[in-house]
């Protein structure tokens, strides 16, 4: 199959999910072709993904660069050129009303788009009642819509007054055998260099994310437990005022911010627990790595996070923002090693379920019957 994507090369769930999704696709021997504003994040240069940038043109007349036409334009040259059987677009705006205009531009009629709905799509552009218009139209004129949670299907079919026929959930999914415990010890001595045990939060640092409730969470932590550190990995628009809260609540002694990686797999398996507390998550792909790399995971009671946290199984959920139930949980896998061994030993199982082996057949199905419904056999 020729399968063309649209993305955000950003470090965000849809980002990522887009290049593994065409990383084991071109592994199963299938053509595609990447179209992105700049080479995406977890993407390397040598792999057999064809990768297509999108140029941000600034003309005096338009105060901003015609992101949406220009990704249209850029994808109509690729189904020219290409002759991809199919467009999968991740993320609504401006994705797939890009992708709409692209196959009209370049007269391929034929090729179908799929949308893939990631989250923030939904819960912030499906609630403006000035754009809630354009998203219904995106998933009623796209040929098959996936949502990652059945979570995020229910929320974009109440908002958008879709049936829940039109959205299919397919889960996001991972690489069991590079995300697996390995610990590197020099690293882990770093990072607690007096046999610490190590928390973790992994996120783009956006307001949604919560990171000053872990922060208020960890420090009611500290005032019992000393034999605990704090890594936060990753950067965005509150990085610099959670760095001023650590420094505020006198806990910068046990907190470490390591910036973004590109693997963050090396890191999970130093840690002794991931922490989201998230305001919102569609589904929590960081959580998955965690649990792959065997890390119990406590969470926000919210979104998809239920779906992928097995509560009191391989982990434990919380309240959105209730920072003494989040210090609890943390404390509660901490002290009881037998529970949290336990809590391990099941994440990783847990993790199994979402293998890329799974879930990739999926799409593939996906693929396979759209792309036969319209380019039959000569």
């Amino acid at each position: 199959m020729r399968i063309a994507m649209l993305c955000f090369p950003t470090p965000g769930g849809s980002g990522v999910v887009a290049v593994e999704l065409a990383r084991e696709m071109a592994r199963r021997g299938h053509e595609i072709h990447l179209v992105s504003y700049e080479m995406p994040f977890r993407l390397s240069s040598g792999e057999k993904i064809f990768y297509h940038e999108v140029p941000l043109r600034e003309f005096p007349l338009f105060p901003y660069p015609l992101f949406t036409l220009e990704t249209a334009a850029r994808l109509a040259a690729v189904l020219q050129e290409f002759s991809p059987q199919l467009i999968h677009a991740h993320y609504t705006l401006p994705y797939s009303i890009a992708a709409m205009l692209a196959r009209q531009i370049s007269g391929q009629d034929r090729v179908k788009i799929i949308t893939t709905v990631h989250g923030t799509d939904i819960s912030t552009w499906g609630c403006d009642p000035a754009m809630q218009p354009l998203i219904r139209y995106s998933l009623e004129k796209s040929d098959a819509v996936t949502a990652v949670s059945h979570s995020l299907q229910r929320e974009a079919v109440a908002l958008l007054g879709l049936g829940e026929e039109k959205i299919s959930v397919i889960y996001n999914f991972i690489d069991t055998e590079r995300y697996r415990r390995n610990v590197d010890t020099g690293l882990q001595r770093e990072l607690a260099p007096r046999g610490e045990r190590i928390i973790m939060h992994i996120s783009n640092f956006r307001p949604v994310k919560r990171v000053p409730d872990l922060i208020r969470a960890f420090a009611l932590l500290v005032k019992e437990k000393k034999d605990v550190n704090l890594v936060l990995v990753g950067e965005g628009v509150e990085k610099q005022k959670v760095m001023e809260m650590v420094k505020q609540m006198g806990v910068s002694a046990r907190v470490r911010f390591l910036g973004t990686h590109v693997n963050p797999a090396p890191l999970l398996s130093c840690a002794d627990l991931l922490v989201l507390p998230s305001a919102k998550e569609s589904f929590g792909l960081v959580a998955l790595e965690a649990m792959a790399c065997a890390v119990p995971v406590i969470a926000a009671n919210t979104g998809g996070l239920p779906e992928v946290v097995a509560d009191g199984q391989t982990g434990l959920l919380f309240p959105v923002n209730d920072c003494n139930a989040l210090a609890a949980a943390m404390r509660r896998l901490l002290d009881d090693h037998d529970l949290h061994r336990r809590f391990a030993a099941a994440s990783r199982q847990r993790a199994e379920q979402f293998a890329a082996g799974r879930i990739i057949p999926l799409y593939e199905e996906l693929y396979g019957r759209l792309i036969d419904s319209n380019f039959p056999p000569c």
